[in-house]
């Protein structure tokens, strides 16, 4: 059970620090590469979710993904309405920005710099709060 615990920290922290980066890259990129910024600010979204599915022990989830090998939008979604359900609707709010990040903003290539720009702080507030919550 002791390693357990000790490896579902680190991959807590190594899932932060990965938001973190990808939050920091994302806000670098709004003006020159909104595209790039789009799937780099919803990549830091996708990766506090993740940090916070081990935080909360979700563990449902997780078996999901163990299972497969990976996550899918359907875990993700799944998680992000449980940590909804402890944070707040904020953060199901939020995970909606930095969806339509990835859809919009990446795949489609549709969002200008200001509407990118406009969903930092949704994407920032997930990451930071989940660095907290982990912390």
């Amino acid at each position: 059970m002791q390693v357990r615990c000790v490896g579902a920290e680190l991959e807590v922290g190594r899932r932060i620090d990965l938001a973190l980066k990808y939050l920091e890259e994302g806000k670098s990129l709004v003006d020159k590469d909104p595209v790039q910024a789009s799937e780099k600010l919803y990549k830091a979204a996708e990766e506090a979710v993740k940090a916070l599915a081990h935080r909360f022990a979700l563990d449902d989830v997780l078996k999901k993904v163990g299972e497969r090998g990976r996550w899918t939008v359907t875990e993700l979604e799944r998680a992000v309405l449980r940590i909804s359900d402890k944070l707040g609707e904020w953060f199901r709010h939020s995970w909606n920005s930095a969806w339509v990040l990835h859809v919009w903003g990446f795949h489609e290539a549709k969002l200008d710099p200001d509407y990118v720009r406009r969903q930092v702080p949704d994407v920032e507030r997930m990451v930071l709060e989940a660095q907290k919550a982990v912390r």
